[in-house]
């Protein structure tokens, strides 16, 4: 006999602060395991309600899984953070989507009454182990054309996809660019980011300990003009830079999930419910139009419209990516309800990580926002796929916000 599908509920989500990576990064000296350890711990620390043998289970991501990043690093960073020796834990890869698919494993495991409880996140530490480090492609991708050349180079898909759309132009991008800057420095200095921030102790040879409580990649005061000379590493004359992208980045982050039954068991406070999720493949060589498909499979098997979506967190790996997301779904490039506390391209976009750090503001901008039922996280993914996940506001009053059901 089948049991109904429980309710998954999205207690709670913590990150470190991000990232520069490289040796002068604030993580140069800091394992990427011990980053996974401090997002745990916090989670355990904020919800003294959960008796920690009940976490049924432990999904870390991470895309370079080699080092500090391997040996199943679930596991192996929940027995680091104290967690009983009962509570196992495994590693996923989905590159960028990493941690979102974290989320999304667990979540079938509690709707399916496997588990009541558990961890899910992701961590990249690209400093120490940059995208694509040992690996070996098979030789047939290239000689059997398999995917086209560019697919393996991210920023080269990048500049694919403006081929695709001609009507996104640089100056629109980096325009976006200069907004997700500026949105992202008002929230900072409003109080929304930071609250979900775990402090992170680092240590440099010669300047000693320090401790990590804000992120390094944003570039405050970024203007068009600033942003038009910079070089197009990945075509002459192209439209992709570094300053209408997100940056090579270090960071962990970390969520807490459970059945909605459990969590009012225990009194761990809900702050979304999953409604659904997608992944689809497109052409790897166009990857940053992944969340396209992905958010139109998951739209379809939640019933859901866009019109329905009345928050969106989208992963900001190119300026262009997000933007011919919103042109098909005919949205606005300066609507409100995108990325209202900027996005990567400010922040950064530690690989494996990211996704969770979605899920964590909107689950934060759902609690300021009764009016709004339904949001949405989506990203695009390596190798052409994307991610997309929808929830719903267990704050929703009934008084619909523009664009709600």
């Amino acid at each position: 006999m089948s049991a109904p599908a429980r309710t998954v509920a999205f207690v709670d989500g913590v990150r470190t602060p991000f990232g520069k990576a490289g040796d002068k990064g604030i993580y140069a000296n800091t394992r990427a395991d011990d980053l996974v350890v401090k997002v745990i711990r916090e989670l355990l620390r904020r919800h003294p309600e959960l008796p920690p043998e009940r976490v049924d289970d432990v999904a870390i991501a991470a895309t370079t899984q080699i080092g500090d990043q391997g040996l199943t690093i679930g596991r192996t960073a929940a027995l680091l953070a104290g967690l009983p020796k009962s509570v196992p834990g495994y590693s996923i890869d989905r590159m960028c989507a990493g941690a979102m698919t974290a989320v999304t494993s667990v979540a079938g495991g509690i709707a399916f009454g496997a588990y009541d409880v558990a961890i899910a996140g992701g961590v990249e530490h690209m400093g120490r182990h940059p995208m694509g480090e040992g690996v070996d492609p098979n030789p047939r991708f290239m000689s059997d054309k398999i995917v086209d050349p560019s697919a393996l180079v991210m920023g080269q898909t990048a500049e694919n996809v403006h081929d695709r759309f001609p009507a996104i132009t640089k100056e629109r991008c980096d325009a976006y660019a200069v907004r997700s800057q500026e949105r992202y420095a008002d929230a900072v200095k409003a109080g929304k980011i930071g609250p979900e921030f775990v402090p992170v102790a680092t240590r440099h040879p010669e300047l000693g300990w320090g401790l990590a409580t804000e992120d390094e990649p944003p570039r405050p005061g970024t203007t068009m003009e600033s942003l038009a000379g910079l070089k197009t590493p990945f075509r002459p004359h192209g439209r992709v830079t570094a300053g209408n992208a997100a940056g090579l980045n270090d960071g962990a982050t970390g969520a807490l999930l459970a059945g909605e039954d459990t969590a009012r068991e225990l009194g761990l406070p809900v702050g979304m419910r999953m409604v659904g999720y997608s992944f689809a493949g497109v052409e790897p060589e166009v990857m940053g139009i992944g969340p396209v498909p992905a958010t139109e499979k998951a739209l379809a098997r939640a019933g859901l419209s866009i019109s329905d979506i009345g928050l969106f967190e989208i992963n900001e790996a190119f300026a262009v990516q997000v933007l011919s997301f919103l042109d098909h779904f005919g949205i606005d490039d300066e609507d409100p309800r995108v990325n209202q506390w900027g996005g990567a391209i400010a922040c950064g976009h530690p690989l494996a990580s990211s996704g969770v750090r979605l899920m964590t503001q909107l689950s934060r901008q759902f609690a300021e926002r009764p009016d709004v039922r339904y949001g949405m996280t989506t990203m695009c993914i390596g190798i052409g796929m994307g991610g997309t996940v929808i929830w719903e506001n267990p704050h929703f009053n009934g008084n619909n916000g523009e664009g709600d059901k």
